[in-house]
């Protein structure tokens, strides 16, 4: 099993930046694939990011230019460098990874993200 903490979130105006953490409770050398999902109220938890085996990535068409995600295998950690932020980014953001390919996925608790003047 892995725990998962995220940090980072909170209040941010159009056109900001936020960084997102994922600190993981073991380590991430060698975990398949790990990456970031948001909810906004009303609507479907969305893939944002991920990161698949050594370094492959994917975005989602929304964020694609403005976030960028990557790891730290030293601090067991991932993050979601999120820049150019618009309201409609908002949500809670969770991170996830899965050890192994098909494997179940573990979830942080999430974070709140809010872009609002």
């Amino acid at each position: 099993q892995v725990q998962l903490v995220e940090s980072g979130g909170g209040l941010v105006q159009p056109g900001g930046s936020l960084r997102l953490s994922c600190a993981a409770s073991r380590s991430i050398f060698s975990i398949y694939a790990m990456g970031w999902y948001r909810q906004a109220p009303g609507k479907a938890r969305e893939l944002v990011a991920t990161i698949i085996n050594v370094g492959s990535t994917n975005y989602a068409t929304s964020v694609k230019d403005r976030f960028t995600i990557s790891r730290n295998d030293a601090k067991d950690t991932m993050y979601l460098q999120m820049n150019s932020l618009k309201p409609e980014d908002t949500a809670v953001y969770y991170c996830y990874v899965r050890t192994v390919a098909g494997g179940p996925p573990y979830w942080g608790q999430g974070t709140q993200v809010t872009v609002s003047s």
